[in-house]
C-alpha cells in the first residue's frame, strides 16, 4: 500500500495545528489562574500577607488565596472612581456610585463570596462570626466596612469621596459592630 505525500503533509499540519492550540490554551489558562486568580490580566503583588497601599489602590500580597486577590482587584474598581449615595449598588453591581454595604458587597462579589448585594444588616450575619485571616467585615444597622489583608476598605474616612482604601480602622469603634469573616478559601 502507497501513502499519499499530500495527505500525509495535511494529517502532519492538522496535528501540529492542533498542538499549537493546545500549547497556547494551556499557558494562557495557566497564567490567567496562577497570576490573576483568574482576572484575565496580570496582578501585582507585595512581599509578605499585608496588602499596601499604592496610589489610593490596594496591592495583593503574594501569599494571598486567589479569593482574596479578586476580592482586592474588585475593590480597586471602585475606588475613588466612584461617588457615595446611599442605596447606591444595589440594583446593579454596575453602579456610578455605591454606599457603605454596597461597596463591601460590590468587593465580596468580586472573590465570589457572595451573589448579591446586601444591606448592612444582612453583613451582620454575613459568614461566620469574628476576625478572619484575610478578610473581616464590620456591620451594624447603619454602617459596614471590612479589612482585607490588613487595609481598610469604607466609604467613611479615607480621602476622597465614596469608597476607599485606608491604612488602620479609622474612627469606627470595633466593638459596636457585628465582625463576620468566611471560615475558608
Amino acid at each position: 500500500m502507497r501513502s499519499n505525500p499530500i495527505r500525509m503533509l495535511r494529517l502532519r499540519l492538522a496535528g501540529a495545528l492542533v498542538l499549537a492550540c493546545l500549547t497556547t490554551l494551556a499557558v494562557l489558562s495557566t497564567a490567567a489562574t496562577a497570576g490573576t486568580g483568574g482576572t484575565g490580566g496580570p496582578v501585582p503583588t507585595v512581599k509578605g500577607s499585608k496588602a499596601k497601599l499604592r496610589h489610593g489602590l490596594a496591592i495583593a500580597p503574594k501569599s494571598a488565596p486567589w479569593r482574596v486577590k479578586r476580592v482586592i482587584a474588585a475593590a480597586n474598581k471602585i475606588a475613588k472612581g466612584h461617588g457615595y449615595c446611599n442605596g447606591g449598588g444595589y440594583s446593579s453591581w454596575k453602579s456610578p456610585c455605591y454606599d457603605c454595604a454596597s461597596a463591601v458587597s460590590f468587593a465580596l462579589h468580586g472573590g465570589h463570596l457572595i451573589t448579591q448585594a446586601m444591606p448592612p444588616t444582612s453583613l451582620e450575619s454575613w459568614g461566620r462570626r469574628g476576625h478572619g485571616k484575610w478578610i473581616s467585615v464590620y456591620a451594624n444597622s447603619g454602617h459596614a466596612f471590612m479589612t482585607i489583608a490588613g487595609l481598610r476598605f469604607d466609604t467613611a474616612d479615607t480621602s476622597g469621596a465614596g469608597p476607599g482604601w485606608a491604612r488602620g480602622m479609622g474612627w469606627e469603634s470595633s466593638q459596636s459592630y457585628a465582625t463576620r469573616h468566611r471560615h475558608r478559601f
